[in-house]
């Protein structure tokens, strides 16, 4: 099969609907369908897959790669259904037992994660230098007191972004311990902040069940259609991984959705410097786009009221949305909506029916509302740029205005209603690798040749062609408030799938 004959296909299931996409060998739409969304995330991938192969008959043994973009992992924390009951241990002993772990968690989400907690002896400060030996005895007598409640395992040491070392014994001693178990350590996850940290490594662990069986119904729904591809699962930065390496960071994610959309938008409009608006059935995601990437939050996010420090796109939710487009006015329903809306006022066509003049007054002014709304966000996430274009993606993205203050230009690019699909599709496969590291210079050249390393050996775990991988953004962050300069390095790495065509669309720059 030659390579440029080679498709990928891309699956978004939203709250609303769920869209998939067919990329050609030259980046064009061979086939796009958008089917409502159901209860159950296999139900969905299965009918998208269904109607995509239907719609466009093409040989099934053509596509290369299938990516799977889902808004079901944080519904899992929200409704603590799926998760798997984690073993928390904490290196660090003394210096942070005053706040003990998960104790700023909701309660009744830390009861249905918490298998255990402990705090023991070890970690380092900022410059490497030791606290304390590592109690690896008070870790086995851990492993013994979880051995039947834990699913999972968390491990999270002090400064261990600058030494890894004790997080990786603890994990060795649990193993042996314990057995095959899922371990989540927190050098590989978070960022600086102890709590934040530990917090994203808890539930990394705690959604390794969930994500597990989502790797497994998008392999099962592609293979019974005849799809042989590598699957992967979008990230939360733009690019994708395989379902193995999904399935060790789940937390990975986590705002994957705006994260696509706002890719899929870049892609179709040929912009990748931006104001995005992703308007949906039920809400609008507005973010910046970077040279064709997500711009990332600089601040700790919150999930269901977990405060983490992974990293995830800036975006600004907004309670706007086109409704529930079936039971609308235009629909021949009795439910008055955002689309109804637009559609009084002559900026989209949907649906079979006229609205009534008598709903015209009333919703022109829920309209001016929702530009209001939108408008204001636009201009948060701008960061003081002022000649910036909005791109305009989402199925309701009809409801946008054509114009908009502080804004050169509105953009609703091709395929904008299945922009989701199209950046999950088209999305890069993706390795971030971090270290803290003194501020000497030499230091410094050394830290970046050995992070460029490792997020090269990251792409390629999570599923990048090898020989393709290159870096796509170098970070170097001073640290203040610290007794010897320390900077904080983040190299980002990326390549295409392995099973993509060589003419697959791949961006290779992204934001420093």
């Amino acid at each position: 099969m030659p390579a440029a004959d080679t498709l990928r296909m891309g699956i978004d299931v939203g709250h609303t609907n769920t869209d998939a996409v067919l990329i050609g060998g030259g980046g064009d739409v061979v086939g796009q369908v958008k089917v409502p969304a159901a209860a159950d995330l296999g139900a969905c991938v299965e009918t998208a897959i269904a109607a995509l192969l239907t719609g466009s008959p093409v040989d099934p043994g053509r596509i290369g790669a299938v990516t799977l973009g889902a808004a079901r992992t944080t519904d899992a924390i929200s409704t603590r259904s799926g998760l798997r009951r984690v073993a928390v241990l904490r290196i660090g002993a003394p210096l942070t037992s005053a706040v003990p772990p998960l104790v700023t968690w909701p309660p009744e989400l830390r009861a249905a994660v918490a298998a255990g907690t402990a705090v023991v002896a070890g970690g380092c400060e900022f410059d490497g230098v030791r606290i304390a030996p590592l109690d690896e005895r008070a870790i086995a007598r851990f492993a013994a007191e979880v051995a039947v409640a834990a699913e999972a395992v968390a491990i999270t040491a002090v400064f261990s972004p600058v030494d890894p070392a004790d997080e990786e014994r603890a994990a060795a001693i649990l193993r042996a311990e314990l057995g095959e178990i899922p371990i989540s350590t927190s050098h590989e996850i978070g960022s600086m902040g102890l709590l934040e940290r530990e917090n994203a490594t808890v539930l990394n662990a705690a959604l390794s069940g969930s994500v597990a069986a989502e790797a497994a119904v998008l392999r099962e729904a592609a293979h019974r259609h005849g799809v042989g591809a590598e699957c992967y699962l979008a990230q939360n930065d733009g690019t994708q991984m395989a379902l193995d390496y999904a399935t060790r960071f789940p937390v990975l994610q986590i705002g994957s959705g705006p994260a696509t959309s706002m890719c899929g938008g870049a892609f179709s409009s040929g912009v990748t410097d931006a104001v995005v608006a992703d308007i949906g059935g039920s809400g609008t995601a507005v973010g910046r786009l970077v040279n064709g990437f997500p711009w990332e939050s600089l601040t700790p996010y919150s999930v269901n009221g977990v405060v983490t420090n992974f990293r995830l796109p800036d975006v600004i939710d907004v309670p706007i949305g086109g409704g529930p487009v079936r039971d609308a006015l235009c629909s021949g329903g009795s439910v008055p909506t955002l689309t109804d809306a637009a559609v009084a006022a002559g900026r989209t066509t949907f649906g079979t029916d006229p609205v009534a003049q008598r709903w015209h007054t009333a919703l022109a002014d829920r309209l001016a509302e929702a530009d209001r709304m939108i408008a204001e966000a636009v201009d948060r996430v701008s960061l003081g740029a002022r000649d910036l274009p909005l791109v305009i993606v989402g199925g309701a993205g009809g409801i946008a205005p054509e114009r908009m203050p502080g804004i050169t230009e509105v953009i609703r690019p091709p395929h904008f209603e299945v922009a989701n699909a199209l950046g999950a599709a088209i999305a890069p496969v993706g390795g971030v690798a971090e270290r803290i590291c003194a501020g000497r210079p030499d230091l410094l050249r050394t830290a970046v040749e050995d992070l460029t390393t490792e997020a090269f050996r990251r792409a390629i775990l999570a599923g990048a062609d090898p020989g393709r991988v290159q870096v796509t953004g170098i970070e170097e962050v001073p640290l203040a408030y610290l007794r010897d300069p320390a900077v904080r390095i983040r190299v980002r790495a990326a390549g295409p799938p392995m099973t993509a065509s060589p003419h697959s669309p791949r961006r290779t720059e992204a934001p420093r």
